[in-house]
């Protein structure tokens, strides 16, 4: 039998990852083309990021130039993006980053970054529905209708200086159900919730594109000046230094674009249409966010910007004509959040899937719905736990373990390239990463760079989520592997052989 330690990273053969990426009996339905995979990249991408975090990062950081921060952070996620296509063109099968580790670094460190992505997709998903339910609770209030408090915020709360504490909340319901009815309409068909997601999209974008539109004729360029503001002495406030850091800020604002290489398996093309989708919502977003971010400060001052719905100041400095966008611009955060929450529902599915197909993970999390065609367990077991944890944890702790999981997530795929490139040179590449290594190896370093300038407390729950993901790897999927097990297989033929001549 091959040593304990060589089988820790014992690899799952690229060939058979092909293989089972182009099998045609697959029981997972294959109707995804590439405007639903580039929806799902949209979906994912465009929430809180672009309600929220482009005007608190212009008061708090970078002015105007936030612009400058975008173009910057934008570049930095393009390059794991890069990375992302050649490998969701080489292997579309579901698993993300998992698989990909798999393939090229070995199961123990598939198993660590397939746990690590529960970080990203599970944690993401909570994160925003309990963004959705204070966007919500505020929708509803402008009309009259008041959700009590005590039903609408975490029963817990966390800060550097008290640490945890108890509000007096019992559960935050509207987040609870929101995740409830998403996790139904996944398990009820892929079909459906691609036309679902695609709607919102749309809904989402056109708000966006309203708001630029018309926001446009009433800029005060005085706003923009000075474009850059001068450093108020220390890092990161204002100046050079207020850019980099305001970039740091907004590069969580492009996470999930890595969602789309979750549905490989329900793609009907995904050696074509995989790239498409993660390099065209990235495009797209950045776009959009580079406009929204000159709209937005040309219209307010950015120092005014530092609240939780920086858009809405922002129509209201434009003066009494623009007052019917307000509605407009709170119902496109309720679409743009319920989006993101059901990409990342599907991502944490598919990648609990996959794992339990590789027998890391219990096989009943594989089982398929006979008439729905989407795997169900790992679908509601996915909505269970991202319920209960929007219902009581706040949203500051979640974001941070966001972060956290998916910049890890980000410089995996990146050092992966240099890998399989390494490993595997003549494999087909339908898309291949360019200038290589050098966008892989800036990938990685600017992902590292900003896992650095986290806080002490998100490093340490890192630590403690992975103890918690060993403990269960060694106690029970070391021993169910199916590669571990076809390894053994083939060594204990190969011994038998060698015995008999």
């Amino acid at each position: 039998m091959p040593k304990g330690s060589t089988l820790l990273f014992s690899k799952k053969p690229v060939a058979e990852i092909e293989a089972e990426a182009s099998d045609t009996g697959h029981p997972m339905k294959r109707v995804l083309g590439p405007f639903h995979l580039t929806a799902l990249g949209v979906g994912a991408i465009i929430g809180v990021g672009i309600f929220v975090l482009t005007g608190q990062a212009a008061a708090q950081y970078a002015g105007p130039a936030i612009v400058i921060s975008f173009l910057i952070s934008g570049t930095a996620s393009a390059f794991a993006g890069l990375c992302y296509a050649e490998f969701a063109s080489t292997m579309p099968v579901a698993g993300s980053a998992y698989t990909y580790a798999y393939a090229t670094l070995g199961e123990l460190l598939a198993w660590i970054i397939g746990w690590d992505l529960m970080l990203e997709y599970l944690f993401a998903a909570s994160t925003v529905a309990v963004g959705w339910s204070g966007y919500v609770t505020s929708f509803f209030k402008d009309f009259g209708i008041v959700i009590p408090g005590h039903l609408s915020a975490a029963p817990f709360n966390y800060t550097f200086e008290k640490g945890w504490e108890f509000t007096g909340a019992f559960i935050n319901l509207p987040a609870v159900l929101i995740v409830s009815f998403i996790t139904t309409l996944l398990v009820l068909g892929i079909r459906g919730s691609a036309r679902f997601n695609n709607v919102i999209v749309v809904l989402k974008v056109f708000v966006l594109f309203l708001f630029i539109g018309f926001g446009i004729a009433y800029i005060r360029p005085e706003n923009w000046t000075p474009f850059i503001p001068e450093n108020t002495g220390r890092f990161g406030q204002y100046g050079i230094s207020g850019i980099i850091r305001g970039a740091g800020v907004v590069f969580l604002a492009y996470i999930g674009f890595d969602a789309v290489t979750t549905a490989g398996q329900e793609s009907r093309n995904p050696q074509r249409d995989m790239p498409i989708g993660i390099l065209g919502s990235l495009s797209i977003c950045a776009f959009l966010y580079i406009l929204v971010a000159l709209v937005l400060t040309g219209l307010v001052k950015y120092d005014r910007l530092l609240v939780p719905d920086p858009m809405s100041v922002a129509i209201d400095a434009a003066g009494p004509t623009l007052l019917w966008l307000r509605p407009l611009i709170s119902g496109g955060a309720v679409a743009a959040l319920t989006s993101v929450i059901l990409v990342m529902l599907l991502g944490q599915s598919r990648i609990l899937y996959r794992m339990a197909e590789d027998g890391l993970l219990p096989s009943k999390l594989a089982k398929i719905h006979p008439r729905y065609r989407t795997p169900y367990l790992a679908t509601i077991l996915t909505g269970c736990f991202a319920a209960i944890i929007a219902g009581i944890l706040p949203v500051g702790i979640l974001g941070e373990l966001v972060s956290i999981g998916t910049l890890l997530a980000f410089t995996i795929v990146c050092l992966g390239i240099l890998v399989l490139r390494k490993t595997h040179p003549q494999l087909p590449r339908p898309f291949k990463t360019p200038f290589v290594p050098i966008v892989p190896v800036l990938g990685a370093l600017f992902s590292v760079f900003q896992m650095l300038y986290l806080p002490e407390g998100t490093w340490l729950r890192l630590v403690i989520w992975m103890g918690i993901g060993l403990i269960i790897y060694f106690s029970y999927s070391r021993r169910h592997s199916v590669v571990r097990q076809q390894m053994g297989r083939r060594e204990k033929e190969r011994t038998n052989l060698s015995r008999q001549t």
